[in-house]
Formats: structure tokens, sequence, C-alpha cells
């Protein structure tokens, strides 16, 4: 009962102060000691708040792991709740609710399934992240500002050193998925793209190790993102 809850609507967070009451507003650029928190399960039941369990993350910051229960309110408009983009630059919420809303945020990933006259895909072996010393399909993290599209014409000539043009019809799969326990949630945007010719990978030499064309059942087979797996076999 006394487990803290993330409770989101609509881009609002529920609040509490130190006693349990609620809902409060954050303010932004605030500095000061730790006022506003998020709300227990008590407290939330308390409010007479009925919710729906999304998961259980797994938080881990101080030497000390929190669980915390995201849930989705059973509400129509939470009005006196907070706004979570005022939330994490308010000093005075605690840690913990500020954290729980970067675990929030989509991390946005674009990939590119690249084909040759061959029907082979193009595949790179990563030096560095997630993937390193393994096959994945180019593609990369989507910066801020940039459509899915621009970031995966953009990761295939930074990975690969190949100039294409992809368009936005020409998805394959968008994925979402949550890995680990900490909650840390990503959307994948996959693309296919076919490319005439004879191609010359000129690989990024402090990321690729090596870039090469690979059969469909190579590529399936090498890959090592689950992401990767996925969309190929949609292609398939």
């Amino acid at each position: 009962m006394n487990t803290p809850i993330y409770l989101e609507h609509d881009g609002k967070v529920l609040l509490v102060d130190l006693d349990g009451k609620g809902p409060q507003d954050a303010v932004m650029g605030r500095e000061g000691k730790v006022t506003l928190r998020l709300p227990t399960v008590y407290e939330v039941e308390t409010m007479g708040i009925r919710w729906t369990e999304r998961r259980i993350n797994r938080i881990q910051f101080d030497g000390v792991t929190h669980e915390v229960i995201y849930a989705l309110p059973e509400i129509e408009w939470p009005e006196h709740w907070t706004w979570k983009d005022k939330l994490v630059s308010d000093g005075c919420v605690h840690p913990l609710a500020r954290e729980c809303v970067y675990r929030s945020m989509h991390r946005v990933v674009a990939k590119v399934i690249l084909i040759n006259s061959q029907n082979e895909i193009a595949m790179a072996k990563v030096k560095r992240g997630f993937f390193s010393g393994h096959w994945t399909l180019p593609g990369g993290f989507v910066d801020y500002a940039e459509h899915p599209v621009e970031g995966a014409v953009r990761e295939v000539k930074e990975e690969l050193g190949v100039s294409v043009e992809i368009d936005q019809k020409d998805i394959v799969q968008i994925a979402e998925r949550i890995f680990t326990s900490e909650g840390i949630q990503f959307l994948s945007f996959t693309y296919k793209c076919y490319i005439e010719g004879e191609v010359q990978f000129n690989p990024k030499a402090d990321e690729i190790e090596e870039a090469r064309w690979f059969s469909m059942q190579q590529a399936l087979a090498n890959a090592a993102s689950l992401f990767d797996v996925e969309a190929l076999r949609m292609m398939t």
C-alpha cells in the first residue's frame, strides 16, 4: 500500500505533498527542499481514483532500487494535475518522480533494410553501443526535431557512407519494446530501400567495424536486435 504509483493521463501527472495531499502543481525552474512526490497506492485509493496497472519499473539511484507502479487512471481529464513537462524542471519535486517522467519518454530509433539488385541485405558490425561486436541493420537514434525518415537516411550515410532516398510510405514496421525492468521504452521505425548498381561501403571508422551484404536467411541468423529480426521476418 506504500508503493509509489506513477499516474499519467494526457501528459499530466498526479503529485502530492509530503503529507499525501493532492493533487499538487509543479513550478518550472523552482529550487528548494523537496515538498512534492508521487502518491502511494493507499493515497490514490483514498482519493477515489481507480487505475489500471501497465507495468512495474525498478529504478535505481543513490544505491537504492525503487519499485514504482506505472498505471493509467480511469478518469476523463485530470484538470488539476501537473504537466509532466513542468515536473522535470521543479527542484522541489522528489527525484524519483522526475526519474519516472524520464522513463516514460520514448527513445525513437530509425532503421533501414537496404536491398541490392541481388536481393541481399546490408548489415553493419558495430563497435559501440547496445550491440557492440554484433551485426545490425544500419540505423540509430532519431535526433530532436528530426523525422524518422530523415534519421534513417542520415544513419545510412553516417554508418555506411552510402546516400539513399527513402519514402516514408516504405515503412516495414513500427515496433515498441521495453527490454529491461528499468522501463526504458524504445519505439523503432524500420524502412525498406532498394539500391541499384555497385555500392561501395565506407564505414564510419569509430562506430562500424565492417559492412557487408547478406542473404535474407543470413541476415536473420546474424541480426542481434529483436527489432531487426522482426522487421526482416516481415519482408520474407
